[in-house]
């Protein structure tokens, strides 16, 4: 087999006892997923519950573990690759880890086909309030969130929000202890009128807004908008341009960053550099010399000054 082949990865992750090894082992015994094709099954976490490879469907799953992260390395996958001949990997990742340390080890080739979470609904809640930077990192790019042990009277909207504040696009299901399994229809209406002749967007809004413009940039062309934001002003600007914004926090302190987005204006040079304004301006994706790409371009239409809005950072929820 060439390295130079895609392999195809399915990610697994989510803190230790929360379910991910159970369903694995049930994945695995699946005629329909393991039907002869080498996998390579990667395991960053053993808890109490242990693999049965005689129950897998067949023997084309071999196992190799990481049992340190400073084994994590391209070397080390790219040897077990080579052990294994694997066509394709299955990873049970450790929920203490940060993606990124698995993504820069991953060689080139190896592609996140789908990727899963898997959380303790009785435990959840409280990883959430005490590590919201390692909770974040496993929801903001998972395909399907999986609350295992969901008891009746747990109200669905606390898990709800904690996943709508990272990702949008994941489903959520709700799974109880005997099996049954409820998938999450709570409606996520905005928070502001998109068929309004002016889009006015809250305060407590803009982080919301700025991810869905992001994802969904369709919807906004031609909208003409209104926020209150700072504006910059910077030497390496194109002329008639300065950046307003506001910064973020998505999950804790440390990834605080400025959300910024570029606004045309022919006197952009009366702008006062560091100020607050609510700006009332047109949406339109295009390319833009300040992006060095096509995305989001405001075209200057009214301002008024304004002091910083009373939550100077703003939040997804």
């Amino acid at each position: 087999m060439s390295n130079k082949q895609d392999i195809p990865v399915y990610l697994f992750t989510g803190f230790l006892e929360a379910g991910k090894t159970k369903f694995i082992q049930e994945t695995l015994e699946d005629k329909r997923f393991c039907n002869g094709e080498k996998t390579l099954l990667l395991v960053c976490e053993e808890g109490e519950e242990e693999y049965a490879p005689e129950q897998f469907a067949d023997d084309s799953v071999q196992i190799r573990v990481v049992e340190d992260q400073s084994q994590l390395n391209e070397a080390t996958l790219l040897r077990f690759l080579a052990e294994t001949q694997a066509e394709r990997v299955v990873v049970e990742y450790n929920g203490m880890w940060m993606l990124d340390a698995l993504y820069s080890a991953m060689p080139a080739n190896w592609m996140v086909y789908q990727e899963f979470m898997f959380a303790d609904a009785g435990s959840f809640l409280s990883y959430n309030s005490n590590m919201r930077q390692l909770v974040y990192d496993k929801l903001k790019s998972c395909e399907l969130v999986v609350f295992n042990r969901f008891r009746p009277g747990m109200d669905k909207m606390a898990f709800h929000k904690i996943v709508r504040g990272a990702s949008r696009r994941a489903d959520i299901a709700y799974e109880s202890a005997g099996g049954h399994v409820e998938y999450d229809d709570i409606e996520d209406p905005l928070p502001f009128d998109l068929d309004a002749p002016v889009v006015e967007i809250g305060d407590e809004d803009y982080a919301l807004w700025y991810r869905d413009l992001s994802e969904e940039p369709k919807k906004y062309e031609g909208k003409t908008v209104r926020f209150k934001c700072r504006a910059l002003v910077r030497r390496k600007l194109p002329n008639q341009t300065f950046v307003v914004g506001r910064h973020v926090m998505t999950c804790c302190v440390e990834d605080i960053q400025f959300a910024a987005l570029v606004c045309q204006w022919e006197k952009a040079d009366t702008v006062k550099d560091d100020s607050w304004m609510i700006l009332t301006a047109r949406v339109n994706f295009k390319f833009n010399r300040a992006y060095g790409k096509r995305g989001p371009v405001l075209t200057y239409l009214d301002s008024t000054p304004c002091p910083a809005p009373a939550q100077d950072v703003a939040t997804f929820y």
